[in-house]
């Protein structure tokens, strides 16, 4: 059976952060369903790329995915306590699915209210509000899996493959891209 992540493509999102994680886990097998949270299925970026969705989140957000992935970037604070993206954690944390969040997104598991007694790691411009961070590229604490921005892409990608797939599978991708850490 094929593992299925869903990744919410916010206004302004950090463009490596959600790109490669598309990328990679498509890599691996994973079917990767990139949905906007605007209007449009076009979103653009914080650097001005347009990434084209394939679906709007309110028509895939019932369907039960084995991860949900949120890139982070300027655009959070666009989405800060959505109801529909807080609701969609909330209901992947207790089915104990996977959840990532990369850079500023982990703003969004503080509005779920999932971030008590987490271990997590976060953009350092967003420590303010989330102080417990740690100073780590990637976090893992059950299934939830952090990181700290767009220089841990790759290593977040990574990380979420071992979560979803096996360290095998991980590492079979980090070859075929000339991964060597």
């Amino acid at each position: 059976m094929h593992k299925q992540a869903l990744i919410i493509i916010h206004s302004g999102f950090e463009e490596v952060e959600a790109v490669t994680p598309i990328d990679l886990l498509t890599r691996a097998g994973v079917q990767v369903v990139p949905a906007a949270l605007a209007e449009r299925l076009e979103v653009t970026g914080k650097h001005g790329i347009v990434l084209q969705t394939s679906h709007h989140l309110d028509d895939v957000v019932s369907e039960p995915f084995d991860a949900v992935i949120l890139p982070g970037g300027p655009g959070i604070n666009g989405i800060r306590k959505h109801p529909i993206v807080c609701k969609l954690l909330e209901q992947q944390k207790a089915a104990n699915r996977i959840i990532g969040c990369i850079c500023a997104a982990p703003l969004l598991l503080l509005d779920a209210g999932l971030i008590t007694n987490l271990r997590y790691t976060c953009f350092p411009g967003v420590r303010d509000e989330l102080p417990e961070a740690l100073q780590d590229p990637v976090v893992q604490d059950g299934t939830i899996i952090t990181s700290r921005g767009p220089g841990t892409a790759i290593e977040f990608s990574l990380q979420l493959i071992r979560a979803l797939i096996d360290e095998a599978t991980a590492d079979a991708v980090a070859e075929s891209i000339c991964w060597f850490r």
